[in-house]
């Protein structure tokens, strides 16, 4: 069936809603723009006062994740918080984590997009730390020591994280309770990690297993299956 020609009316109609919505969207992505520009946390901001310490040239990305218990939360300088990534210290606004910083990230590190960083009792990241987007990294979990209670309703467990200097976390990784990695230590994507693990050395897998590690006199060495049972 062929289509009837539209009359007059209804072609200015038609035209007139397009260029409303060609200036909407306009509008929409100058206002977001703007909003990204001037909506970041910095040393500065009113929001930036909050924190234990915001360094020099450190940055949250807007729009920001989910960010309270900023006085337990320090930052170094020029440190890169990309947008939508989740800083907390404690369950909610109002707790009292005593006076000691909770969360510390050091200095020159980058935290990709819609990572979380989750401390109760003290989670550290050195200076230098690369972090991909989707990382999660916690120093609580739930226990599961009762069978006849449910698990979420049994008493979480606080276990420092260290995470050293210049380490690389890969997108999608998840850092457990008690992690300690050793300087410049990459963590493969889609890792879960938990343990001690030395420096210079690469983990994958879940559970995350040294793959590789650093010898002086021989550069970078594959870990064979049999050395990483």
């Amino acid at each position: 069936m062929s289509r009837l020609p539209m009359d007059a009316g209804s072609a200015l109609r038609a035209r007139a809603q397009a260029r409303l919505r060609r200036f909407a969207c306009s509008a929409v992505n100058r206002g977001w723009a703007w909003a990204q520009s001037h909506g970041h946390i910095s040393a500065e901001s009113p929001c930036g006062l909050r924190f234990a310490r915001l360094g020099e040239g450190a940055c949250i990305a807007f729009p920001a994740g989910a960010i309270f218990g900023e006085q337990w939360i320090s930052i170094g300088d020029h440190t890169l918080v990309g947008a939508q990534v989740s800083i907390s210290a404690g369950y909610a606004t109002g707790q009292d984590l005593g006076p000691e910083v909770v969360v510390d990230i050091g200095q020159r590190c980058s935290v990709g997009r819609g990572s979380h960083i989750v401390g109760h009792r003290s989670l550290h990241i050195g200076n230098d730390v690369f972090i991909a987007p989707y990382v999660y990294i916690t120093d609580q979990n739930h226990t599961y020591l009762d069978p006849g209670q449910p698990i979420g309703g049994q008493w979480p467990q606080n276990v420092p994280v260290f995470i050293g200097d210049g380490c690389w976390i890969g997108t999608g990784a998840i850092i457990l309770p008690g992690v300690r990695l050793g300087r410049n230590t990459v963590v493969a994507g889609g890792a879960v990690v938990r343990g001690q693990f030395p420096d210079h050395c690469v983990l994958a897998g879940v559970p995350a297993r040294v793959v590789r590690r650093y010898d002086p006199e021989h550069g970078w060495q594959s870990v064979g299956a049999t050395e990483r049972q």
